[in-house]
């Protein structure tokens, strides 16, 4: 699990370049929002996918990922585990996330971020195909705490596909990262 996360880590930090369309399926990028924005915090937790479904297919999942955007989008990002494609990453993609209390987060979902071997590159790295969706994640557990113990994702695109997540902590604390565009480095916000 641990030398898949480098790999997951790339695939987040290019899902903040600019989308492409290019899929067979109508992608709609937003044009006004700003495309410089970059990843500033990454959480990457051990566990297992209960349940991911995307588009009416199951899968399983190698780990996941949350993404805070320095613009304010956060993206949960399942790096999928399919053997005909080792680039496969689909993020639930969402901006003003709510926290109830300490021990847990609701993100509304505005759209889905799909990634494979076949989508164009930048750098060397896939860009996603941005699908406009509506949906919701919910996560029980905290980031300070290094501790997540579940979360749970719906979202459904506006071609009628489904995307469902239900990711389970192996109780492994969460790797949480701050992520420094000013120099080129990664820092624990916490140590």
């Amino acid at each position: 699990m641990r030398r898949l996360r480098p790999v997951l880590a790339a695939s987040l930090i290019a899902l903040a370049t600019p989308c492409f369309a290019g899929s067979s399926a109508p992608i709609r990028v937003n044009q006004a929002e700003p495309q410089n924005s970059f990843i500033d915090l990454l959480a990457l937790m051990s566990g297992q996918c209960k349940t991911l479904r995307i588009a009416g297919r199951e899968f399983a999942c190698k780990t996941v990922a949350y993404a805070h955007g320095d613009k304010g989008r956060v993206n949960f990002a399942v790096a999928v585990d399919d053997p005909t494609d080792d680039s496969h990453v689909v993020s639930f993609s969402g901006e003003n996330g709510k926290r109830a209390d300490d021990n847990s987060y609701e993100l509304s979902i505005d759209r889905m971020l799909l990634n494979s071997k076949d989508r164009p590159r930048v750098d060397g790295l896939p860009v996603p195909a941005e699908q406009t969706s509506t949906g919701i994640c919910r996560q029980t557990g905290n980031f300070a705490a290094r501790q997540v113990s579940n979360i749970t994702c719906s979202a459904t695109d506006n071609e009628g596909r489904r995307y469902e997540l239900l990711f389970v902590s192996d109780g492994t604390p969460v790797s949480v990262r701050r992520v420094r565009q000013s120099s080129p480095s990664i820092q624990d916000p916490f140590k």
